[in-house]
């Protein structure tokens, strides 16, 4: 993370400055097209690995300056009438697990760790309570979409955004491709990734921007792709441009991303959502997810073939295998280390990776989300986590039924898609954002606003035919 000090006065105008952005775009756009922007436009412009600490507060990103901004915004521009409220459930419960468990594992891991020559300071009640404000900003923009993104149009906005967004994206990331990935270096002063050689393939560069790494960049242009490529099939324009001109566009991009897994969402997600019927798009996309939440079961529970894995991959690329058996060994030492301590983990601090025993040097390369979350909070902060992704998905399927028109479907279903492939991402990266959280929001919203519609046609119907049926005896009585 990068530190006010190391950084350049232009990343710290900026950071500050959103807020001003953020009521510029409030006070011309509407409440949910304004939400959309500040969350995502501060996710793709703000530097990434910068923060400032301030002392008693979490510190100020790119992740939770969007999101304050965006709740303060949500307090004064909405009102009360268009706010939706909902009992307490399943959705409720993962969150108030989410933002409490880390309390529950920093009163438990007030322990000194000694490893060789390395000191790791022990988590308080103080480091808790830090914890819980920091998890709270995370789940912010997830309530905000929950609550404000729940009809049709509101889905057809975040499809457009995403594609729009992804167009606006392209030109500073075609100048990296062309060039070297400079522009975070050039504006505010510092390369966001461990280094450039990290994003250096096949004789170039992927394209970085203001992302935390060229995998994330890559990840926002698949993303992108999905949106513009549903608004395809629905027949929506975005720009004069016709729409498969677009979808075409943001593919040539992708390609020349060089990243094998935002190319394999791009395919595989692009033939779902032109080609596949919406019903069966969301059946997909609950496999995907229900497999996102097996994986790491499995590897708990040492179930998973990784060796007849690694058979299979060396067939199509001795250097793809390699750096899969890397991947396995490394996620194979980080469960031996979440394991001692499996219900509420390590905390933070580093305390959950793995170290030399003679020299202290930290031996540990953390990729996935999920073994991160299982490593620092446990189980218990892993199930709350993944379970709150995995929620709204399950829910569109019996959500889907009640859909409003062809259109919703498809709207419905390439959402689904989109936060399904973010649910895999999260297995061999960790790329979960402000923006992600708003989309599951918004996505569980929408699943809960159909229902909720469906059951007031229910009573309207059952109260209009006990009415006719009164009338009727009326009518023989007379």
């Amino acid at each position: 993370m990068i530190e006010p000090a190391a950084a350049t006065w232009i990343a710290i105008i900026v950071v500050l400055a959103w807020p001003m952005v953020a009521f510029a775009l409030y006070s011309t756009k509407p409440p949910a097209e304004a939400t959309l922007w500040t969350i995502l436009g501060g996710l793709l412009l703000l530097p990434a690995t910068f923060a400032m600490k301030i002392p008693m507060i979490p510190a100020l990103d790119k992740t939770s300056v969007p999101s304050l901004c965006a709740f303060v915004a949500y307090l004064f521009f909405v009102s009360r009438s268009s706010r939706t409220s909902s009992r307490f459930g399943s959705a409720e419960l993962f969150a108030g697990l989410y933002v409490l468990g880390p309390v529950l594992t920093s009163v438990f891991n007030n322990d000194v760790i000694f490893v060789g020559t390395r000191i790791l300071p022990g988590v308080g009640l103080y480091d808790g309570v830090s914890a819980l404000l920091s998890q709270l900003i995370i789940l912010i923009p997830f309530f905000i979409g929950r609550r404000l993104l729940q009809r049709s149009s509101d889905t057809e906005a975040i499809l457009k955004v995403l594609a729009i967004a992804g167009l606006l994206y392209s030109i500073p990331m075609l100048i990296e491709i062309r060039m070297s990935p400079q522009l975070s270096n050039w504006i505010y002063g510092f390369f966001p990734s461990t280094g450039m050689a990290a994003e250096a393939r096949y004789g170039g560069f992927r394209p970085v921007v203001f992302m935390a790494n060229g995998l994330a960049a890559a990840f926002f242009m698949a993303t992108s792709f999905l949106a513009a490529t549903a608004l395809w099939r629905a027949r929506t324009a975005v720009t004069p441009v016709p729409p498969a001109a677009v979808s075409g566009y943001l593919a040539i991009v992708i390609v020349l991303c060089k990243s094998a897994g935002a190319l394999t969402y791009t395919v595989l997600g692009g033939l779902l959502v032109r080609l596949v019927t919406p019903r069966v798009q969301l059946r997909i996309g609950a496999l995907l997810v229900g497999v996102g939440l097996l994986y790491p079961v499995l590897r708990v529970t040492d179930l998973f073939p990784d060796h007849a894995v690694l058979e299979v991959s060396s067939l199509f690329s001795q250097e793809r295998a390699e750096s899969l058996r890397f991947r396995f060994d490394q996620e194979n030492h980080l469960l031996d280390r979440a394991m001692q301590r499996p219900l509420l983990g390590w905390g933070r601090y580093g305390r959950s990776r793995v170290y030399d025993d003679d020299s202290g040097t930290d031996t540990s390369f953390t990729d996935g989300a999920w073994i991160i979350t299982l490593g620092q909070f446990g189980l218990l902060g892993f199930l709350a986590q993944f379970s709150l992704l995995a929620l709204p998905v399950f829910r569109a399927l019996s959500a889907y039924k009640n859909a409003e028109s062809e259109k919703d479907r498809i709207y419905l279903a390439a959402l689904v898609t989109i936060i399904a492939l973010t649910f895999v991402e999260q297995l061999p990266n960790s790329s979960i954002s402000s923006w992600s959280w708003l989309l599951v929001g918004a996505l569980l919203g929408r699943t809960e606003y159909l229902k909720a519609n469906a059951r007031r046609g229910r009573r309207f119907r059952d109260t209009t035919g006990v009415a006719d049926a009164r009338l009727r005896l009326l009518s023989d009585g007379r």
